[in-house]
């Protein structure tokens, strides 16, 4: 295996693992054992286990970020519509993994925020990121006369990502996807009101 290859395995075996038992209980030989790696290698690829992880917490944000662009840039969609269908699509992953997983990034910012100031700063630039990404499509929601204007699309997406987040939190903790259900609901039947 390439040296590439084998940093990228230890990397996407690695945030599986920590999405279902977080940062702290995952062990570095578990890692190498499910990637098939000799366990003197890991630091060979990092320098240490913080090194590692916020290259985890990057691949993962890499990944999400492909999804938000092909549910929010979907121009053959309304803006609203585009948040509803990303929202069903992250509601059906956590359903299709009787909600062991959770968000990774949510998770690692319970865990860790108050741990660890690099991973802190690293997973408030994430959270900004996605807070922005939503904000955008309410803006475009606005201009299409799709959503009033006389909501403030920074403060609602705050809004959105801290409920979502909160819900997938609570699905996790009742191993039942009704929370992230409920939410959706309620988002679209009292703040996402098409006009």
């Amino acid at each position: 295996m390439e040296k590439k290859d084998t940093r990228n395995t230890i990397i996407r075996i690695g945030t599986d693992l920590i999405s279902r038992q977080g940062f702290n209980a995952t062990g570095i030989d578990a890692i190498l054992k499910d990637a098939g790696v000799p366990k003197g290698s890991f630091y060979h690829y990092f320098k240490s286990k913080e090194e590692f992880g916020l290259a985890v917490i990057e691949h993962f944000s890499e990944r999400f970020e492909y999804r938000l662009n092909t549910f929010l840039n979907d121009e053959d969609e309304t803006p609203l519509n585009r948040i509803h269908y990303f929202l069903e699509s992250s509601l059906a992953r956590v359903t299709q993994n009787q909600c062991t997983k959770g968000c990774l990034i949510g998770n690692l910012g319970q865990e860790m925020a108050d741990l660890n100031e690099r991973f802190r700063e690293q997973l408030e630039t994430i959270f900004q990121m996605w807070r922005e990404r939503f904000a955008a499509c309410l803006r475009e929601a606005q201009h299409r006369g799709e959503l009033s204007g006389g909501i403030d699309p920074d403060v609602v997406a705050g809004f959105i990502l801290s409920g979502w987040e909160g819900a997938i939190l609570r699905s996790k903790v009742m191993k039942s996807p009704q929370p992230m259900r409920d939410f959706i609901e309620v988002l679209f039947a009292t703040t996402l009101v098409q006009q």
